[in-house]
């Protein structure tokens, strides 16, 4: 089997979680396959990763890491993973159903169909297409996105989102170990360098649902990391030289 696209979940305490995710991506045409970074969940999370692997071999995958190292360091393991064994479409997505599979297929068209490098799944392209979000979280995340296009200058409304698709020449362009941050904060930064590249961006629109089971890991310092960080960055961009995107070298 050509290993094309792989979708990575990183996750901490996710056993209500990731059985009918992993089985919700098996599920969809196209042969998706799945990669688990698992933060040594105590609750047990990549033990029943493995009784996935058991039943979806070569499919499902599983890093286990020695603790909670944070989301970006997570998603930067995976895609040095993704590199070397050579995916061609590489997908984040969060554990807990706030994404939904099903639009998948939706990213992967756009990058792999209309020709784009990354492919945001965005709540705020249409409006806001959040549910189940108390109003006071909704307001904090949309306006925390004018504020990081604001300060970037980066032509993307929905800054924070977890939900993508980059295509591979991206991720092997983009100086993986220059990305700073570990949070929410990550999520921004990839995008932002993403777009000094060059390179193509389509946001998608989807609806985003809060998740029914599990904890979410969102706090205050996580915040704080993505308000003082855009600082940080945009000024740190000055000062660095990007590499030219495939794009651009040709």
């Amino acid at each position: 089997m050509k290993k094309e696209k792989l979708v990575i979940i990183p996750t901490y305490n996710e056993i209500e979680n990731i059985r009918d995710i992993s089985q919700a991506v098996m599920a969809l045409a196209g042969d998706f396959e799945l990669l688990v970074i698992d933060d040594n969940s105590p609750d047990g999370t990549a033990a029943e990763v493995k009784k996935l692997m058991a039943e979806f071999p070569e499919r499902i995958h599983l890093i286990q890491r020695t603790g909670k190292l944070g989301l970006g360091t997570a998603y930067i393991t995976g895609f040095h993973y993704a590199l070397q064994n050579g995916y061609q479409y590489v997908f984040e997505m969060d554990a807990d159903f706030s994404h939904n599979p099903n639009d998948l297929i939706r990213l992967h068209e756009a990058c792999a169909k209309e020709g784009f490098d990354l492919a945001i799944g965005s709540r705020y392209i249409t409006g806001v297409n959040v549910v189940n979000w108390p109003m006071g979280r909704v307001l904090m995340s949309f306006f925390a996105s004018k504020y990081v296009q604001f300060i970037t200058g980066m032509p993307i409304k929905d800054a924070t989102a977890g939900f993508k698709c980059y295509r591979a020449h991206v991720l092997s362009t983009m100086e993986l170990d220059k990305i700073r941050f570990i949070g929410y904060a990550f999520q921004i930064e990839m995008k932002f360098t993403t777009w000094k590249l060059g390179f193509k961006i389509k946001e998608v629109p989807i609806i985003f649902t809060d998740r029914t089971k599990g904890t979410s890991k969102m706090n205050t310092r996580i915040f704080r990391e993505a308000v003082f960080g855009v600082i940080y960055m945009k000024i740190r961009s000055w000062f660095r030289k990007y590499p030219l995107s495939q794009t651009e070298s040709i």
